[in-house]
């Protein structure tokens, strides 16, 4: 699906948003059927700016948050919170190529499985766990994505990984077509396919993802999220939606006066009087103006934004 179309699809023209140079994120609720990529195509169409990037990948047939950043707000993203929330519901009974429902079925049981055996098995995905990545995902071994062996029907040694999940709770089970909704909160990198995959494994009855919905990305939720179309209707709405950087960052952030602001604005270090450590958010006028390193008594300049 080329951009161009899904501009099309979606209703959104080229149109200007009117609002010169943007700096901050959006938080936009991806639609089933897009990649995240044509998410930030249709919005560089809108608001014709090119420094446009997400912070997390979502499948196609996936929905839900989708943080974008705009203008030079593309270089904060390595210091957003990376913790994810979903509620997936996941079709017991038969195992796909993909782990999910875009993939041909590989696998059919005729077992079935109760709700209590579906709590008692998800007991198995608390904490830290080993999770293997699916074949068919964007994953590099050897310089090639995973996918691309799949597609071949090439071989590769494909290497366990070890993710958080923080909590994960079933929220219905529908016995009768062995449908469960799961809810999962977990650590950057988890893949939810494979989670369906390793319940019904775990069940011994198959399981494949039928639906998938991101409904926490750090510090954005799914309530607070905004729609393309909107967009589309109100573009003179993107500098309002716009999020300031400071409101969602979570590092340390200490506030420059004017003389600090404008050192920093030359990238001179300086003087650290506070008991932060690492990484901090330098704030002058309510605006990040950069990002610092604590080294003993200077805080050093890593990134200036004005």
């Amino acid at each position: 699906m080329t951009a161009g179309k899904d501009e099309k699809a979606y209703g959104i023209e080229a149109v200007s948003a009117g609002n010169g140079n943007l700096f901050g994120f959006l938080n936009i609720y991806k639609p089933k059927g897009m990649t995240s990529h044509d998410v930030v195509a249709v919005l560089r169409r809108l608001t014709k700016i090119k420094q446009i990037g997400h912070t997390g990948t979502l499948d196609p047939f996936a929905q839900g948050v989708l943080p974008v950043c705009i203008g030079k707000a593309t270089r904060l993203i390595e210091y957003l919170e990376d913790d994810k929330a979903y509620i997936a519901t996941i079709q017991l009974g038969s195992n796909t190529a993909t782990y999910d429902i875009e993939g041909e079925i590989t696998g059919t049981y005729d077992k079935k499985v109760t709700k209590e055996d579906v709590i008692a098995g998800l007991k198995n995905f608390e904490g830290e766990i080993s999770q293997l990545p699916p074949i068919y995902s964007a994953i590099k071994v050897n310089g090639k994505k995973l996918y691309e062996y799949a597609r071949k029907g090439e071989e590769v040694e494909i290497k366990p990984r070890k993710v958080i999940i923080y909590n994960i709770e079933l929220k219905n089970f529908d016995e009768k077509t062995q449908t469960a909704e799961i809810f999962i909160k977990c650590s950057k990198g988890t893949y939810i396919r494979s989670i369906a995959y390793d319940l019904g494994k775990t069940l011994g009855c198959g399981g494949h993802l039928i639906k998938l919905v991101r409904c926490q990305a750090g510090g954005f939720e799914i309530n607070d999220s905004t729609d393309l179309v909107f967009l589309k209707e109100h573009p003179e709405k993107v500098r309002e939606l716009l999020i300031n950087p400071v409101d969602v960052l979570t590092l340390p952030k200490i506030e420059l006066n004017e003389i600090e602001h404008e050192k920093v604005l030359h990238g001179m270090a300086i003087q650290n009087n506070s008991d932060c450590a690492g990484f901090i958010i330098l704030i002058y006028n309510k605006s990040v103006s950069a990002v610092g390193l604590i080294d003993n008594k200077k805080i050093l300049i890593k990134k200036v934004f004005e």
